[in-house]
């Protein structure tokens, strides 16, 4: 592992990470302010649109990885999955239990879940080949 490409990495994922989770932080808020849906499912509705960016710019850009891989996908979607799963506890525990505005909620969600999925990401689903043994 060289560090200027995990550095290009890293910056790289940071941007698209920034764009996904934007799409996903106004996709959630507008499912739940036009279209009525309660916080968990707003928070779907948010991660529905964002996944598509995170996938193609994850791949292309960041990791250099072409995007039509099957078992890299089965990869990222489990680490997607895994993502969201965080994202919805942390928007029910917020809610719920704290009490908060969704808008609320969702500040730890855009900071926790980007850092593992980096690391996630990285380290298993757009591995390099040699590495992928």
């Amino acid at each position: 592992m060289k560090l200027p490409a995990v550095v290009r990495e890293i910056n790289l994922f940071v941007v698209v990470g920034v764009t996904s989770t934007a799409i996903n932080y106004v996709g959630a808020l507008a499912a739940q302010h036009l279209l009525g849906l309660g916080p968990l499912l707003a928070g779907v509705a948010g991660y529905a649109a964002a996944v598509g960016v995170s996938y193609f710019g994850n791949s292309l850009l960041t990791f250099r990885r072409p995007a039509m891989h099957g078992p890299q996908f089965a990869r990222f979607a489990a680490i997607s999955l895994v993502g969201l799963a965080i994202n919805l506890g942390l928007v029910f525990f917020g809610t719920h239990t704290m009490g908060w505005p969704l808008w609320k909620a969702l500040i730890p969600v855009v900071l926790i879940v980007p850092a593992a999925t980096f690391v996630m990401s990285k380290f298993w689903a757009f591995r390099e080949a040699e590495a992928a043994g």
